[in-house]
């Protein structure tokens, strides 16, 4: 039965995607606050709330955007949970897809390797958003608490949308773990999992054409009753 409350719900999912080119307009810092106190009530184990998150804007932000690049290019990574970046199957079919999308939908043949390559750059400055989170895990959490985290990146992505916002969940920002806390000032055992670029949608980006499709119900889920 479709409420006020479900009909709200289902947009905001809808229109959260991954938007890979923002507007050099910051967010208000008022409305930052309430952005960010919306996505404190995720869930978590034993409400344990283990996400340890750092948003840099401003100056710090900037920093962040020319030494990143810098230090990927000359092959300076740094990772504090291993990603090989390896799919089969499905998996691997859902990955290319996404991929022929995005390339696509910014014009870019898939024989042009040095614009796949300037392309993929982007993720490190960050697609040009005025705020990054990076978000860490404490040790000694692991692999339950990581799945927290993950609950909170959602919540936060979802309260981004609600209030006109837009984001793009980034693993790439996790490749450069010692050079942000090195430039946030993050304690050394605060590990690095991923960060979330997000800011005001530039909709003139070609990047932001792109769609991507989702499976279809039953390939995911199972319903069991006996």
């Amino acid at each position: 039965m479709q409420t006020e409350i479900s009909s709200a719900f289902e947009q905001v999912v809808k229109n959260r995607r991954a938007v890979r080119g923002f507007l050099p307009q910051p967010v208000d810092p008022a409305l930052l606050q309430q952005v960010f106190a919306l996505a404190q009530q995720a869930p978590s184990n034993c409400n344990t709330q283990p996400w340890q998150v750092v948003v840099a804007s401003g100056e710090a932000c900037e920093r962040l955007r020319q030494k990143i690049p810098a230090a990927m290019t000359a092959g300076q990574i740094s990772m504090d949970f291993p990603y090989d970046g390896i799919y089969d199957g499905v998996y691997k079919e859902r990955q290319h897809s996404a991929a022929a999308a995005l390339y696509n939908a910014m014009g870019i043949e898939r024989s042009d390797k040095s614009g796949r390559g300037a392309a993929f750059m982007r993720n490190f400055e960050f697609f040009g958003a005025p705020h990054v989170a990076f978000l860490f895990l404490p040790e000694p959490f692991g692999l339950r608490e990581a799945a927290d985290v993950g609950m909170y990146a959602q919540t936060l992505m979802l309260s981004l949308t609600a209030h006109g916002l837009a984001s793009c969940p980034q693993t790439a920002l996790g490749f450069h773990a010692d050079l942000v806390r090195s430039e946030l000032e993050v304690p050394e055992n605060h590990k690095l999992l991923f960060g979330i670029s997000f800011g005001y949608e530039d909709v003139e980006a070609s990047a932001n054409l792109c769609r991507v499709e989702r499976a279809p119900l039953m390939q995911n889920i199972r319903f069991v009753e006996d």
